[in-house]
């Protein structure tokens, strides 16, 4: 017998339905379907569960051909992360098939990028020397880039035109694998956002704060000019957590402040972990009186590689 002096409550006058008749979000016409050895990348796409991302991730890549048929801007920008996984040569790929109108990066992305360009390899064992004061130390990584900031504000450009300028002037071995040089080789626009004390190359002595300034405050502008176009295109965003963020709404602002319509559009956030500024400033709110936002969490070594792949054989079969 029970000790409380209150009992069970008694669901015998429940009211029931009939599962036939209750709306459901699943149905069998939603399943995926199992793949199959030799599946082209058109039928891996059609086989994906009409649910959350396999739902999103096609009606994205649908979107994105919608902008290039009607041609309409599709804008990158990419933190330095994705560049030291190794997909500059995906990304080159997009930019020589016109599937991507221009670049934007953080400071350290041009680091990287030109490391590559000049060497062959980037990204540094940070634990390894840190203790002996020698990170970020390289004298060619330092000097050249310094250098190439400094006369992109003496010849009043940007400091992704300036650094890309002077890959392709030094002719390095790898300049083929470069997004800068590629870009700067096929007059695609790239603007760098730079954080002052963010990058080894500012503690460098060639660092020149003033060039710095004038070079990024440039591209930001040049960055708005990009963004005031973004009308019926698109603006991906690839591990950035903060800083292209940021700039992306600062830009939307500019342009809407001007008088420039920029509604409709669609927006993408990639990245192996969900972050507040992206899904806010990227996904969220500049798509929240038109278009549509996307958020898709993976490793970018994987997520880049499938969009690119999906892309390309939408845009070969025209859909």
């Amino acid at each position: 017998m029970s000790r409380y002096s209150v009992e069970p409550l008694d669901f015998s006058a429940l009211h029931t339905y009939s599962l036939h008749d209750r709306p459901s979000k699943l149905g069998v016409a939603d399943f995926a379907r199992a793949p199959q050895a030799g599946m082209t990348m058109r039928e891996w796409m059609a086989a994906l569960p009409r649910q959350l991302a396999g739902r999103d991730f096609p009606e994205l890549v649908h979107r994105l051909v919608e902008a290039k048929r009607h041609q309409r801007p599709i804008l990158v920008g990419l933190g330095a992360h994705v560049i030291k996984v190794g997909l500059n040569p995906v990304l080159i790929g997009l930019m020589q098939a016109g599937l991507i109108d221009a670049l934007a990066l953080n400071g350290a992305g041009i680091i990287h990028d030109a490391e590559l360009a000049m060497a062959g390899k980037t990204s540094e064992d940070v634990a390894a020397v840190l203790g002996s004061g020698a990170f970020g130390a390289a004298a060619e990584t330092g000097a050249l880039l310094n250098g190439a900031i400094v006369d992109a504000a003496r010849r009043g450009v940007g400091i992704g035109q300036g650094v890309g300028e002077m890959l392709l002037a030094h002719a390095f071995p790898y300049n083929g694998s470069s997004l800068l040089a590629t870009a700067a080789r096929l007059n695609i626009p790239v603007t760098v956002h730079v954080a002052v004390g963010t990058d080894i190359i500012h503690i460098h002595p060639g660092a020149d704060g003033a060039a710095i300034g004038q070079a990024s405050l440039h591209d930001f502008r040049l960055f708005c000019r990009l963004a005031s176009g973004l009308e019926g295109g698109a603006y991906l965003n690839f591990g950035s957590a903060v800083l292209l963020p940021e700039v992306f709404l600062k830009a939307l602002t500019v342009v809407r402040n001007l008088g420039y319509e920029v509604r409709h559009f669609t927006t993408a956030n990639f990245d192996f972990m969900r972050q507040y500024r992206p899904a806010v400033n990227v996904v969220q709110r500049p798509t929240q009186e038109g278009g549509r936002g996307f958020h898709f969490t993976g490793h970018h070594e994987l997520m880049l590689p499938l969009l690119a792949a999906a892309l390309m054989d939408a845009m070969e079969a025209g859909s």
